[in-house]
């Protein structure tokens, strides 16, 4: 039985056929065939079935924390993610730069600006509004974080991005309260001036001179107030940490009291290292219990509708990060948050495949992991909240229910 745990998240890796096969069953991927030939298969409906997750959501929800109970909104995971320091009263939001037109928008994500041109125009996005902080971080590409500082604010308000193309939205308070008001007539501030301080940033102007989109408007969505929850280590009785790229993931876990660690190369984006985040998750496991690694780009080539690219990076996960995991000795566990499909461009409800391997442990024998072989697999169809008992009975540190 091995104590320490693994639970490898390939974003969006669940698909449908594009057009015949999806990208995990057109993918050549020894590594993980080999496991699943010792290891068992099954479906997740992360949510419930035929809910469409987001990755916030699939996320807590994974990792064992009921949604009724404890989310927050997806903004306190956003902000925490990109170093943001919150305190309790802080209204935080998920931010994207986008383009605009006007008050058109052209592009939810600027051109995919890239890392390094969103970082030059992050001081332009912190600055006050009448008495409240605007305290912004960008993260990788296009995303970002934003907090709201100040007295008598509320997060009950609507977001400005339509989450499609089409115009910027205003933001109204979804309650009565002076709170909710103040806090959406400061969001509606924000939209009008930040587009002009934007399209003077340097970054911006070598853009345009480069007629690539400009990031001059940051679309705000996912609202939430922060607050304080148990910590993983309290209520499972094991030491976890997270490794991952993107901020939302890093804010996931640092909401529930994980250790983050930080791997040089780890971008989140589609030229991560995964040969460097898998040697930190073998020195990782030295220190910690279980170890919570994420990979993005499974995710995104589906939002771009790229199945070759999909197909592509699941056989480079094979050969570069799945023999470092198994090294490690840990119990493994690889699954996805949701269903990305390359035809839709977007997160779906049907299930995601899960693999389960362990020393010792129980099999089903079947020889490919993909998602025709998870539906016939001996662990049947879980739910995400399935994941971390699943986990703990596989190191041994599951409680005994009753007496």
């Amino acid at each position: 039985m091995a104590e320490k745990a693994i639970l490898l998240i390939l974003d969006g890796l669940g698909d449908l056929p594009a057009p015949k096969k999806t990208p995990l069953e057109m993918a050549k991927k020894p590594n993980m065939d080999k496991l699943a030939k010792t290891g068992i298969q099954g479906m997740m409906a992360t949510i419930g079935q035929g809910i469409v997750p987001g990755s916030d959501t699939a996320h807590l929800q994974i990792l064992g924390y009921a949604l009724g109970k404890y989310y927050p909104g997806r903004g306190p995971f956003e902000a925490l993610g990109c170093g943001i320091s919150l305190k309790p009263g802080d209204i935080t939001f998920r931010a994207n730069f986008s383009t605009v037109n006007g008050n058109e928008i052209t592009d939810r994500r600027a051109g995919r600006i890239s890392s390094e041109d969103a970082k030059k125009l992050e001081a332009d996005v912190n600055f006050k509004i009448d008495d409240v902080e605007v305290i912004f971080r960008s993260s990788v590409e296009h995303r970002g974080a934003l907090v709201l500082r100040g007295k008598g604010l509320s997060c009950n308000i609507s977001a400005t991005d339509p989450h499609c193309l089409g115009k910027v939205l205003d933001s109204v308070p979804l309650d009565s309260t002076p709170e909710a008001k103040k806090t959406a007539e400061v969001l509606n501030k924000f939209t009008r001036m930040i587009g002009q301080k934007l399209e003077k940033n340097e970054a911006n102007l070598k853009r345009k001179a480069r007629n690539l989109p400009q990031a001059n408007m940051v679309l705000l969505r996912g609202g939430g107030a922060f607050c304080a929850v148990p910590s993983f280590s309290q209520r499972f009785g094991i030491k976890g940490v997270c490794i991952a790229g993107g901020a939302l993931y890093k804010g996931v876990a640092s909401f529930i009291g994980m250790d983050i660690i930080s791997v040089p190369g780890a971008t989140g984006a589609k030229d991560t290292n995964l040969k460097a985040k898998g040697l930190a998750t073998q020195k990782a496991l030295e220190k910690y219990d279980f170890v919570f690694l994420h990979v993005k780009a499974t995710d995104s080539f589906a939002h771009d509708g790229d199945a070759k690219g999909k197909t592509a990076f699941i056989e480079k996960i094979d050969k570069e990060l799945i023999p470092l995991l198994v090294e490690s000795g840990a119990a493994l566990i690889i699954t996805g948050d949701h269903t990305t499909s390359c035809v839709r461009k977007d997160h779906t409800g049907y299930d995601v495949p899960v693999l389960i391997h362990e020393k010792g442990g129980r099999t089903d024998g079947i020889g490919k992991f993909s998602e025709s072989s998870a539906m016939k697999g001996g662990l049947g169809h879980i739910n995400g909240a399935d994941i971390i008992p699943i986990m703990l009975n596989m190191i041994g540190k599951a409680k005994m229910y009753g007496s």
